[in-house]
């Protein structure tokens, strides 16, 4: 609970732009960063989560893509020593022990979901073996247009939160 609170504590005490670039980790949308920051102050863990969702919730889908843009393929290895990178190697971690036809089936897949929807696939994959998150990409390429934006949200949703309870447990950058 000490760690909820002071990382509570420490997003409220931050200036406007440190907080906004604290949160472009969790999420690269600045309107979504701009909005989670303008709701403070918070009274815990719990108001940051809610209004980190209910911000997210009202993405417009150009905002959600500027947040998609932030996102590596699924199974790219994430280079750079930042908190964002650091973060993206941690969940695609089931890629690294991955078979090669199962990463080479990934890059195939990552590149038909591409042309077929425009951009990045995005999935939780905290927690997922690589067959688990090609599985997820083969299934998805037979969604229309609106199934798949909705799958993006719910996948954008799982990993903003998850990412922000790790800026909130954690140490600042």
């Amino acid at each position: 609970m000490v760690a909820w609170e002071s990382g509570v504590g420490r997003v409220n005490g931050l200036p406007a732009r440190d907080m906004e670039s604290e949160l472009l980790s969790c999420c690269a949308s600045r309107r979504w960063a701009a909005a989670v920051t303008e709701a403070r102050p918070y009274a815990g863990p719990a108001a940051v989560r809610s209004a980190a969702a209910l911000a997210l919730a009202d993405l417009d889908w150009d905002d959600v893509a500027e947040a998609l843009a932030a996102h590596p393929r699924i199974g790219d290895r994430v280079a750079g020593g930042d908190r964002e990178s650091a973060w993206s190697r941690g969940e695609q971690a089931g890629v690294e022990e991955a078979a090669a036809g199962v990463r080479a089936a990934l890059v195939d897949g990552n590149r038909a979901y591409e042309e077929r929807f425009g951009h990045v696939f995005l999935i939780c994959a905290t927690g997922l073996s690589a067959p688990e998150m090609l599985a997820a990409l083969t299934g998805r390429l037979r969604h229309g247009p609106a199934e798949e934006r909705a799958a993006v949200r719910a996948e954008l949703a799982k990993i903003v939160d998850l990412r922000l309870v790790k800026l909130l447990l954690g140490p600042p950058a």
